[in-house]
């Protein structure tokens, strides 16, 4: 049977890219996201190969993770990778001595205690697949930010959900090693994505005049997907709860 992959919030940017180049690598991907259904089988026309399945789920709805978890078992019967992707912005950006106690809710709930609560679950399963044989080195992937460390007062809801993403790599990391599951955080920068293009005009004076970046251009969703391809290809079996920051050099310190 073919390996399985979930991948949240995959209908498009990040997600999409991730999920292509995971069926391109034969497995068949599963596909966690808000869009209706209609949606969800044009997206998986997308996907190269067969036997992907698309399911309509909010991950910070309780209910809703367990029936990802229900359609795995009963649909592809194992899981070998979840990328923990789907994650949103704030509907409207203020400044942190005006943020509102309902935009932070949202933003924790779905880019944090959803992906946390939806890793347990998918973890449990995970352990048991291993203690039955059947899977070998299952990982995750936490598809965080580089606000998880960088501070941004006009969407301070988002940074803190991000850092949180990244206490939860290390949690999950350090509780699942020895069960042989890895677990990865990949920390995207500034990234073309519809999340992205209100801010088009801001990030290209910072990449284009201001020299923000070492690497001088927007990331692009494929080189997110290029990272998550590293970590399946089975080149990080000696490294768990490992950042990978994809951000064109903007992690460096410069003078």
């Amino acid at each position: 049977m073919d390996k399985t992959a979930c991948v949240t919030g995959a209908a498009s940017g990040i997600g999409l890219a991730i999920a292509k180049t995971l069926a391109a690598l034969g497995y068949r991907v599963v596909i966690a996201d808000i869009r209706e259904e209609a949606e969800g089988r044009r997206i998986l026309k997308e996907l190269p190969g067969e036997g992907h399945l698309y399911l309509k789920a909010d991950v910070s709805s309780a209910s809703d993770r367990t029936g990802i978890l229900g359609a795995i078992k009963e649909s592809c019967g194992r899981l070998d990778l979840l990328v923990n992707n789907a994650g949103v912005a704030p509907k409207e950006r203020k400044d942190i001595l005006e943020m509102t106690e309902e935009s932070y809710d949202r933003l924790m709930a779905i880019n944090l205690k959803g992906p946390l609560f939806l890793t347990q679950l998918l973890a449990n399963y995970m352990v048991e697949l291993v203690q039955a044989k059947k899977i070998e080195r299952p990982k995750i992937v936490n598809i965080s930010s580089m606000s998880a460390y960088t501070s941004s007062t006009s969407r301070g809801e988002y940074c803190i959900s991000k850092a949180g993403v990244s206490m939860m790599t290390k949690l999950f990391a350090d509780r699942l090693a020895e069960h042989g599951i890895n677990v990865y955080e990949i920390r995207p920068g500034i990234i073309k994505t519809p999340m992205t293009e209100p801010v088009t005009e801001k990030y290209d004076k910072l990449i284009l005049e201001d020299g923000i970046l070492p690497i001088k251009r927007w990331g692009r969703p494929e080189d997110v997907a290029a990272a998550v391809k590293a970590v399946v290809s089975g080149g990080f079996e000696y490294s768990t709860g490992q950042v990978f920051d994809i951000d064109g050099g903007f992690h460096l310190r410069r003078l």
